[in-house]
């Protein structure tokens, strides 16, 4: 009697175990597929996004450069890096002497500002094609930054930048790259001088929209600065 009960406990347990390994590995598999679902979605909800901003009479950014926007922003919102759903696109392979600074607000999907703004004297003239992470190279780093605390500086009102990709502008603090306004950020200076005034590596802005911009993206907010460069696409861990 003892026997035929213990063999009927053992039947039991055997039958338990296999039952949840069962709907453990049917878990997995849904997960797994989810995840799958979720990356093949990426591109057409970055599209969407895209196809949906309110420009306020502003021009839209490139669509290759608000792709990887989105797609760095959107990895570094998942791994608590940025707190506020507002990027700070920066187009570098624009002319100088054309906006192209946007400050997006992914919450109205509307875009906030549009502005002028400098790189580096040694990343290039009108067109910036050089870029570095070096201490007193005086160039711009591209990437994906997170913005800091806000102070007074030499400059008046400034916005310190961590950099958030290592080797490609993770210096950026060390170097004192921030945000900051300056007068030679103005159409005034493009008609004295040809070409918009440069900075010693900092994405500098008009006077005028230093206090607004700054308040806007200040508090953990994703900052981009875009190139169609292959050794940035090679290197990045937050774009594909």
């Amino acid at each position: 009697m003892v026997y035929n009960g213990l063999r009927v406990f053992l039947v039991l347990v055997a039958l338990f175990v296999s039952t949840n390994v069962f709907f453990s590995k049917e878990k997995a598999n849904a997960t797994v597929l989810k995840s799958n679902v979720e990356r093949v979605n990426v591109e057409p909800d970055i599209e969407e996004v895209y196809n949906k901003l309110h420009s306020a009479n502003y021009d839209l950014p490139k669509l290759e450069s608000f792709k990887e926007a989105l797609e760095g922003f959107y990895k570094l919102k998942n791994q608590g890096l940025v707190s506020k759903n507002i990027i700070t696109l920066i187009d570098f392979s624009l002319s100088a002497n054309t906006k192209r600074l946007w400050v997006i607000d992914l919450d109205t999907n509307s875009i906030l500002l549009h502005s002028l703004v400098a790189h580096g004297r040694n990343t290039g003239d009108e067109y910036a094609n050089s870029f570095s992470n070096a201490p007193e190279s005086y160039k711009s780093s591209l990437g994906f930054y997170v913005t800091g605390e806000v102070y007074n500086g030499k400059h008046g009102k400034s916005l310190k930048l961590d950099g958030l990709e290592k080797g490609i502008n993770d210096n950026a603090r060390d170097r004192a790259v921030v945000v900051h306004g300056a007068d030679y950020v103005s159409n005034s200076f493009i008609q004295n001088n040809k070409r918009l005034g440069r900075s010693l590596g900092c994405p500098a802005i008009p006077l005028e929209i230093t206090d607004e911009l700054i308040s806007t993206i200040k508090d953990k907010s994703c900052l981009f600065i875009y190139y169609p460069s292959e050794s940035y696409k090679r290197s990045s861990k937050l774009i594909s």
